[in-house]
């Protein structure tokens, strides 16, 4: 796991969060995020890249997390959701980077930022969906 990648999945999370609640533009948020971090310490490209395709693909991201959830995607709590919207996106679009390490890194980002025991519902959810989001993939590490 490279560190530069887990900050920026750091950051993406907390930018989607900030999405959600403050509703402000993308643009604006990469932005303020490129000012306020240390460009240094994160992959700028990933970041970009987590944010834009989480959010350029949401429509796909919540029809797969729908059925896996016992609630809307739109109940559930809006850190768990920044993360999971964030897993999915992973799952799908990041082949490259192995299923564990996405669910691991997810789980990691719940315990920072989300509900006590939140990280239990990110394992769960996450768990469930790569079992067809990376099927062959989950079927080889048996």
């Amino acid at each position: 796991m490279s560190k530069k990648r887990t900050k920026a999945r750091q950051l993406a999370v907390q930018a989607l969060y900030q999405w959600q609640i403050a509703g402000q533009n993308i643009p604006d948020i990469i932005e303020q995020f490129m000012l306020e971090n240390d460009r240094g310490v994160f992959e700028i490209a990933y970041f970009e890249d987590l944010l834009r395709g989480v959010l350029g693909n949401l429509n796909d991201i919540d029809a797969r997390l729908g059925p896996v959830l016992s609630r809307p995607v739109e109940q559930v709590d809006p850190v768990e959701r920044s993360i999971l919207r964030l897993g999915v996106y992973e799952l799908i679009h990041h082949p490259e980077v192995p299923y564990r390490v996405v669910i691991n890194e997810s789980v990691e980002l719940a315990k920072l930022f989300g509900a006590d025991q939140g990280h239990r519902f990110v394992n769960g959810v996450l768990d469930k969906l790569s079992k067809t989001l990376r099927d062959i993939e989950v079927k080889k590490r048996g």
